[in-house]
């Protein structure tokens, strides 16, 4: 029996990757002078979203381990960008909020993240935005949903 196999020119999720890997590039050049990394800056978003979450809670929105976030955090703790307690206020976490330099950090990357989807998005027929990121949301879910069946 021939297995069916994925054709390069017309693989849905190579363009994935490689939407994902020059995104990727794009942002740290543009968040470089700002001395951030990508995992950084997003760090300091989803603090200043959601001030004082888990460490845990954290590398799992910034999509990466639990050893890297702690590594992560000490960086941005050493600049003054975050604050974390000495003891913890309750149970073992310390939760991480953003400093004022942490806060006036984030209002410039988040600025300059802007222009880098602008500038990926803008060859994008007027109004197919909502309709790619529905897209892509249903092929997150159909991935990460057990109940959806495998075509």
């Amino acid at each position: 029996m021939e297995q069916e196999r994925v054709e390069v020119e017309s693989s849905i999720g190579l363009a994935i990757k490689q939407a994902s890997v020059a995104l990727r590039g794009a942002m740290e050049a543009a968040l470089r002078p700002l001395a951030l990394t990508v995992s950084q800056y997003a760090c300091l978003e989803q603090l200043g979203q959601r001030p004082g979450i888990s460490a845990s809670e954290l590398a799992r929105s910034v999509f990466v381990t639990r050893q890297s976030m702690q590594t992560l955090l000490q960086g941005l703790l050493d600049r003054g960008l975050l604050t974390r307690p000495d003891s913890p206020p309750a149970g073992r976490a310390l939760p991480a909020e953003l400093t004022e330099a942490g806060a006036a950090l984030l209002d410039q990357a988040s600025r300059v993240v802007a222009q880098v989807e602008r500038r990926m998005l803008a060859g994008l027929p007027s109004g197919h935005l909502d309709r790619l990121r529905a897209d892509l949301a249903a092929c997150v879910a159909a991935l990460v949903d057990p109940g959806v069946p495998d075509a």
